[in-house]
C-alpha cells in the first residue's frame, strides 16, 4: 500500500465554555483554538486520519513541506518513516513542538492505515488491549464546575491558574469530599518562580491531590529540583515536550511521578509507546495532555492509553466547544468517568471534510488575561513572583476560625 498524497486540513475551532483557568481571566483558547487534521491517501484505496499540534497553523505547512517525502512510500513502514522525517527536519535545527506535530499527525495516520489494512484496532498492534474503558479527568473553574461534573460521573478534577489557586482548591476539596481525585495545574505564564511554587505547594499537600502539574517552568530545571526536594505531591508535565530527549532530565533525575506527552505534538503514537516502555521501567504513570487537541487526536490517546499497563487517565475538555463532534464522523462514548476504547480498524474516526473547510483558520495565537499580579497584566512577562506573597497560601476565610 503506496502512499500517493498527504494533505493537511487547518480549521478553527471554538473554545471550551470553561477551564481551569476562566476563574483567573479569559485563557489563550477564548480566541485561538485551530486544529490541525491531516489524511494520507494510498493507491491502494484507505485514507489514513492524524491530527497534529504544536501551533497547528505551523504544523499544517510542515506536513505540506514533508509530504513529498512520503509520496510512493510503503504505508506500513512506520518506524522507518519517522526516521526519515526526523532527518529531514534536522536541517533547520533542533526539533521542537511545530516539527514533531508534523511527525505526530502523520505517524498517527500512519497507525490508522495499518489498522484498517489488517482490520483490526490501533489498540491491537500497540501490543493489545489492557483495559475496556480509559478514565478521564475534565477541568474545573469553581466549586459549580466541579459539582456539575461529579454530577455527569468524572471521578477526577483538575483546577488551575495561580490567583486564589490554594484557597480555590480548598473549596473545592470541600465540596466534592475526598473520594474525588483533585489536580492542580500551575502553568504560566506567568510561571511562577521556585519558591512561590513551593509556598503554594507546601501549602496544598493536605489536599492530597493526585498530581501538581508544572510548578514551575519546563526549563527550569533547577527550579523542578527544588520543588521536587520540598513538595510532598506527586508532580506531573510533558505537555511542552516534543522528543524522547526533551523527556530525558525529568526521568533521569527522577523529577516527576506523571508524564504528560501531548497526543498531537510527541511524535505520534511510535514515539509515546516507547516513551511509556521507558516510564514503565522507571515506576512512572502517563496521563497524556488533551486541552487544546482536536477529536483524531484524543482517539489516538485512547487507544494507547487501552494497550499500555502504566496508564493513569486522560485529560478531557467536558464540556468543550458545542460544534467539535460535527468535526468527526464518529465520537467516542464517555460514562461515568471513563471513555469506551473504539473497535473499529484504526483510529476509528474520520474528519468531516465539509465541516473543517467551513471553519477556515482566522488566527493561532492570543494572550491570556488575569495570571499575573494586579495591575501587571501588559507586562506580559515570562516568570513573575507573585505580589503581594502573603495571600498566595490562603485557604481562605475559614482557616481564621480553626
Amino acid at each position: 500500500m503506496k502512499i500517493t498524497e498527504v494533505r493537511s486540513h487547518l480549521m478553527q475551532a471554538g473554545a471550551p465554555p470553561h477551564t481551569g483557568w476562566t476563574a483567573q481571566g479569559q485563557t489563550a483558547l477564548a480566541s485561538s483554538r485551530n486544529w490541525c487534521f491531516v489524511t494520507v491517501h494510498t493507491d491502494a484505496g484507505p485514507v489514513g486520519t492524524g491530527e497534529g499540534s504544536g501551533w497547528p497553523r505551523l504544523v499544517a505547512g510542515a506536513v505540506q513541506d514533508l509530504a513529498h517525502l512520503l509520496v510512493g512510500e510503503d504505508a506500513a513502514d512506520i518506524e522507518r518513516l519517522a526516521q526519515k522525517l526526523r532527518v529531514a527536519i534536522m536541517g533547520h535545527g533542533q526539533t521542537g513542538t511545530v516539527g514533531m506535530g508534523a511527525l505526530s499527525a502523520i505517524d498517527m495516520a500512519l497507525w490508522d492505515l495499518k489498522g484498517q489494512q489488517l482490520g483490526a484496532p490501533v489498540f491491537q498492534l500497540l501490543g493489545g488491549q489492557t483495559r475496556r474503558r480509559v478514565p478521564y479527568y475534565t477541568h474545573a473553574s469553581d466549586v459549580n464546575s466541579a459539582l456539575s461534573a461529579v454530577e455527569r460521573g468524572v471521578r477526577a478534577i483538575k483546577l488551575g491558574g495561580i490567583p486564589n489557586i490554594v484557597e480555590r482548591s480548598f473549596a473545592v476539596r470541600a465540596a466534592v469530599g475526598p473520594d474525588i481525585d483533585l489536580m492542580v495545574d500551575l502553568h504560566g505564564p506567568p510561571w511562577l518562580n521556585a519558591a512561590d511554587a513551593v509556598a503554594i505547594g507546601r501549602a496544598m499537600e493536605p489536599l492530597n491531590l493526585l498530581f501538581l502539574e508544572d510548578p514551575v517552568a519546563p526549563d527550569n530545571l533547577d527550579g523542578w529540583r527544588r520543588v521536587r526536594n520540598q513538595v510532598a505531591l506527586p508532580l506531573a508535565a510533558g505537555e511542552r515536550c516534543a522528543t524522547l530527549a526533551d523527556m530525558r532530565p525529568f526521568i533521569d533525575e527522577h523529577l516527576l511521578d506523571v508524564l504528560q506527552p501531548d497526543t498531537g505534538r510527541f511524535g505520534g503514537l511510535t514515539q509515546m509507546r516507547k516513551l511509556a516502555g521507558w516510564a514503565e521501567a522507571h515506576g512512572l504513570l502517563i496521563a497524556p495532555h488533551s486541552g487544546s487537541l482536536g477529536p483524531v487526536a484524543e482517539f489516538a490517546a485512547v487507544h494507547l492509553l487501552a494497550a499500555i499497563p502504566n496508564a493513569l487517565m486522560l485529560e478531557r475538555m467536558e464540556p468543550d466547544w458545542a460544534e467539535r463532534p460535527q468535526a468527526i464522523t464518529t465520537a467516542l462514548l464517555s460514562a461515568g468517568g471513563h471513555l469506551a476504547v473504539p473497535d473499529a480498524p484504526g483510529l476509528g474516526v474520520k474528519i468531516n471534510l465539509d465541516f473543517v473547510a467551513a471553519h477556515p483558520s482566522q488566527r493561532n495565537t492570543a494572550l491570556p488575561t488575569g495570571g499575573w499580579n494586579p495591575g501587571t497584566d501588559g507586562e506580559t512577562v515570562y516568570l513573575q513572583a507573585r505580589r503581594p506573597r502573603a495571600p498566595i497560601t490562603s485557604q481562605g476565610p475559614e482557616e481564621h476560625h480553626e
